[in-house]
Parts: structure tokens; sequence; C-alpha cells
């Protein structure tokens, strides 16, 4: 089972028989459709496990039947990959998780619980990301970082609810990675979480302080700090577009447990905005997607030439963006050792394994939900 990315613009995909085909039509060095010719390709529907369209790809009404009969998700994005929603099979039967996650959602208490799970599985991925660096280059800026993020994982550890109404808060970095979405104010998002999202910030300033330093790639790539709208530079472009396909995926697996992915529990819960899916993402970003970036650039798959500058920001070709793909594609598919079980599986798979232990957490199976960080 594979992710179908669809790509190439003006594409068409119909179905014949037990298999979708992608017609793509031929182009002229200007990039202009030339004529009526194409060139096909087949995709059996027993191999593929989700559908992942990129911006102006028609998908005809067959084809979508076939693909929500065989339970499988289409999430829409932008050319530029901005998430737009996803085209899910029939609503999971599962009322009783749903029922259970927006009680919770409504219990602050409870919703600092399950918010400090997650902020504290990221800033140990972080700190996993930055040891792997330091035990071959030793770097005494990294090393003052991670001792930073030590002490910001402890701290988020030890705090607890805080119901008073005089907390204020900065925007919430994941925030500003929905595109098109209004800025919420500190008041959309206090819920007693001011201290834990505190330690988040200061955890992903000292992070990213350093993450240059971790980049070897033989040319000027411009990288100072994490910006977002828009990306400044190649690498901001390429975390950016990282996090939003792994939003989408999370997203996905969340729908297909039975989660309504848009009640969430760190983020706040706005229209549009699929907040429990920017919740889980949040342990996997810097083994995933702050992985593939570094990989691309350190082993030199990519030069100046593959992005392109608009004014005052960075995006990728097209060339480039099949090619981020393809490595996040076999990051998700490589195999490690679950953190919490203690087997092996792929990264897709963890994924839907940390839904799984939410879900059990949510409705009373298990005492607490152990956050997914790797060593």
């Amino acid at each position: 089972m594979a992710i179908l990315y669809l790509t190439e613009q003006q594409a068409w995909v119909g179905r014949e028989g037990d298999c979708l085909v992608v017609h793509v039509p031929e182009r002229n060095e200007d990039g202009s459709v030339k004529g009526k010719r194409e060139r096909k390709m087949t995709v059996p529907l027993f191999k593929i496990e989700e559908v992942m369209v990129f911006g102006d790809i028609t998908l005809s009404t067959p084809a979508l039947a076939s693909l929500l009969e065989g339970r499988i998700q289409v999430t829409y994005l932008s050319k530029y990959g901005r998430f737009l929603g996803n085209l899910s099979p029939q609503l999971s039967k599962n009322s009783i998780l749903r029922l259970a996650q927006h009680t919770a959602h409504a219990n602050p208490c409870q919703c600092h619980t399950i918010a400090q799970r997650f902020v504290t599985g990221k800033l140990r991925n972080m700190r996993t990301v930055l040891l792997r660096y330091q035990r071959s280059h030793q770097d005494y800026q990294i090393g003052a970082q991670i001792e930073t993020l030590t002490q910001c994982i402890k701290a988020a550890s030890q705090t607890g609810y805080n119901g008073t109404s005089d907390e204020t808060l900065t925007v919430h970095e994941i925030d500003l990675e929905m595109p098109g979405e209004p800025v919420a104010s500190s008041s959309d998002r206090m819920n007693g979480l001011g201290s834990l999202l505190g330690c988040e910030g200061a955890g992903s300033a000292a992070y990213f302080s350093v993450f240059e330093r971790l980049i070897k790639c033989g040319w000027s790539h411009g990288f100072k700090k994490r910006e977002r709208r828009p990306p400044t530079d190649p690498v901001n472009a390429l975390l950016s577009y990282g996090y939003v396909i792994l939003t989408g995926q999370v997203a996905s697996t969340l729908a297909s447990v039975g989660f309504d992915p848009y009640i969430g529990y760190l983020h706040s819960s706005r229209h549009g905005k699929p907040a429990l899916a920017l919740d889980l993402m949040e342990e996997f970003r810097p083994v995933i997607v702050d992985s593939v970036v570094l990989s691309l650039l350190n082993n030199r798959q990519l030069e100046p030439k593959d992005f392109v500058q608009e004014l005052n920001s960075y995006r990728m070709t097209d060339e480039t963006k099949r090619l981020f793909l393809q490595k996040f594609e076999e990051r998700m598919q490589e195999i490690i050792v679950h953190p919490t079980f203690g087997y092996k599986v792929a990264y897709r798979r963890c994924i839907e394994l940390q839904a799984r232990l939410l879900a059990k957490y949510l409705t009373g199976e298990i005492s607490d939900y152990a956050s997914f960080h790797v060593r």
C-alpha cells in the first residue's frame, strides 16, 4: 500500500476496471499544453492507501466513487502545498470516541494533560535531532541548546493547568502554518496553557537557533530562523511544505481511526483548522520533515536553481517538489522500533498507533497517553 501523489497540473484521473488511469498532458518547452497529446499511467486501486491532490487536477466521479468504496481518503492541497481539506469515506461508526474527544476538549485539566504530552514529545524529538548531529560533530553552540531543550522538557513536564485569566500568550507557532487562516488572539488559546506554551516556544527557539549549523549543503541557503509566511529562504520553503504535507496525512489517519480532526487540545479549534492533526503532528515534525530536509541538503541533492525567488519569498520548482515527496515517502516507510510497543514498524504506522493510543486514553481503556519520541 502506498500514497498516490498527483502533482501534474491539468491532469485528469479516470477509472478503468479496478485501476485508476492518470492522463497527463504533454507540454511544450514553455510549459503550455501540447494539443491533445497525453501520456497515461495506470495504478491498481488495491495498491493505493491514500490520494493527495495538488492543485488543478480533475478526478472523475467514477474514480472518486471507487476510492470512497475502497475506503481510500482523498486529500486536496493547493499547487503550493496548502492544505484545503479531505474527501473521506463514510464517517467511522465510532461515535463513542468522538463523544469522548469532545468531553475531553471541554475539560480544561484533561485538555492540558493531553497538550502536555504533545509538547514534551515534540521537544524530546527536537533534542534527539540535535543529539544525533552532536555525536559526530562536537559543537559547543548545539551542546548549549541541547541543554536548553532538556530544561524546557523538564519544565513542560512539571506544568499544571492554570485557569487564571491574566495569562498573556504569543501566537502559537503552528497557528502560523495555516495560510489563509486569520491569526487568533491570545485569548483564543489561553485555556490554562500559558506556561506549557512558554516551554514549547523556548524549546523551539533553541532548536531553530542552531538548525543552520546542521546544514552542510555547500551553498548559501540563507536560513537564520524559522519564517513561515512567507518562507524567506529555501530551507524555510522546504520546512513549510513538509509540515503541510504531514498535516494532511495525520488528518487522514485520525479520521480513519474515528476522530474529528478539527477538535484539538494544544491548538485552538477554529473553522477550517484541523487542530487535532496539528496536535499529533507535533511529535513527528522533527524526526520526519526536519530529517528529510536535512538529508536532501546535506546529501547535496538540491541546489539554488531548484528554488524560485518571488519578491521576498522562496518556493520550490515542480521538480523539487516531486523529489521532496519521494524522499518524504521513503522516510514515512522507514522502519523503527516503536518506543511504547517495542516492535518494528514504519513511521506511517507509528502515526496510526499514536492515534489509537490517544483513542484508548480518551475512552478510558488506558490511564495515560504516552507521547512518541525516538532516541
